[in-house]
């Protein structure tokens, strides 16, 4: 049976409401939605869109290396942005913190985010699991081998 540990750092936004920053469940870390606020002012990021992704990844990464994950092991990504015009601009910043194999990706445009931001990101990680990026188990392994079955993909 799978437990769940609460994942909470302060070198992320704290929750501010009746959720936590992650969650483990078996071998997932599962983050709550991060938008660009930076804990060590207190306050949202003063900028466009870049600045804004940038931040918000930069608390998903500090949440996940709290947790002893890093950022390669990202499996799925759900990214909530204000103006699907902004589509380019995130991507170019998204793309330096997952370069290629990228993560699964959900972008969708909604009405609107807390705090009035432009972008808000969650991520499933898979920590021990790193897709192409030269970390993680030997890739090619199964299951009756000992690996974990993903075939390193």
């Amino acid at each position: 049976m799978h437990e769940t540990k609460v994942i909470s750092t302060d070198k992320a936004p704290a929750a501010i409401g009746p959720y936590s920053q992650a969650i483990t469940f078996g071998p997932f870390i599962f983050t709550s939605g991060q938008i660009p606020f930076d804990p060590a002012t207190g306050n949202l990021v003063a900028g466009d869109i870049q600045d804004q992704t940038r931040r918000s990844l930069e608390n998903i990464k500090a949440i996940l290396e709290s947790a002893g994950a890093r950022m390669d092991q990202v499996v799925k990504t759900t990214v909530f942005v204000k103006d699907m015009n902004d589509f380019d601009k995130i991507n170019q910043i998204y793309g330096e913190y997952f370069p290629n194999p990228s993560p699964a990706r959900s972008l969708v445009q909604v009405a609107r985010l807390p705090r009035d931001v432009g972008v808000e990101i969650e991520v499933i990680a898979a920590p021990g699991h790193s897709h192409g990026h030269g970390h993680g188990h030997g890739h090619g392994q199964t299951q009756q081998s000992g690996g974990c079955g993903c075939g390193g993909h």
